[in-house]
């Protein structure tokens, strides 16, 4: 996994793996990883979350108001 860069300092994603259809995401404080998949979350939440956790800004936010329980 790749460690989430963080760029605002209080984001609770602590690390990120991103497959072709498919974001890993794990948080801060927790063991467990949570995948949203085209499948489940949509192709438009993925993507998106996709360019949040290589910016390394937002991600975290995003997650929460958008796709929230939508993993797999």
């Amino acid at each position: 996994m790749e460690r989430y860069r963080n760029s605002g300092g209080d984001s609770g994603v602590s690390a990120y793996e991103i497959g072709s259809d498919y974001i890993i995401v794990k948080f801060s404080g927790s063991s467990r990883t949570y995948t949203y998949s085209y499948r489940k979350a949509g192709r438009s939440h993925v993507e998106e979350m996709k360019s949040l956790a290589r910016s390394g800004s937002g991600f975290n936010s995003y997650i929460n108001r958008y796709a929230k329980y939508l993993y797999d």
